[in-house]
């Protein structure tokens, strides 16, 4: 039996004008059994609907994509099997594994940003730290 240690990281984002804009999400670790399914929760606070990341971080590495909403569909698609659900009624936007690998130990976190997606496939937004 392989337990995993999934850390979701205490750092929220928010635009640099988010007028009292908030995100949270729990800084506990998470504690699966590989092959077992994987939840990690994000909550937001804004009127309107904000573009959401979930970004991953492996030791040593610098935080990377992991999968991103920005309008259309509500289950977005990411690498290596991660899925995320927007619901705007809860104000959610939550990651979830079907099959957790112990390659998926690292630590994972949310951010929103309220900047318009650039017309060439990029996005204009610099989220910041609260």
């Amino acid at each position: 039996l392989l337990l995993l240690l999934i850390s979701v990281l205490g750092m929220i984002f928010a635009p640099r004008d988010s007028r009292g804009q908030s995100g949270t999400q729990p800084d506990d670790p998470v504690l699966v059994s590989e092959g077992t399914s994987l939840e990690l929760k994000c909550n937001y606070s804004y009127g309107a609907t904000p573009y959401l990341f979930w970004y991953v971080q492996y030791p040593p590495q610098r935080p990377q994509l992991l999968l991103k909403h920005f309008s259309g569909n509500t289950v977005v698609q990411g690498i290596r099997g991660f899925v995320a659900e927007f619901e705007s009624s809860d104000f959610s936007f939550n990651l979830r594994k079907f099959s957790a690998h112990w390659r998926d130990s690292a630590g994972y976190f949310c951010a929103l940003s309220v900047a318009v997606p650039r017309t060439a496939g990029g996005i204009k937004h610099k989220p910041l730290m609260v």
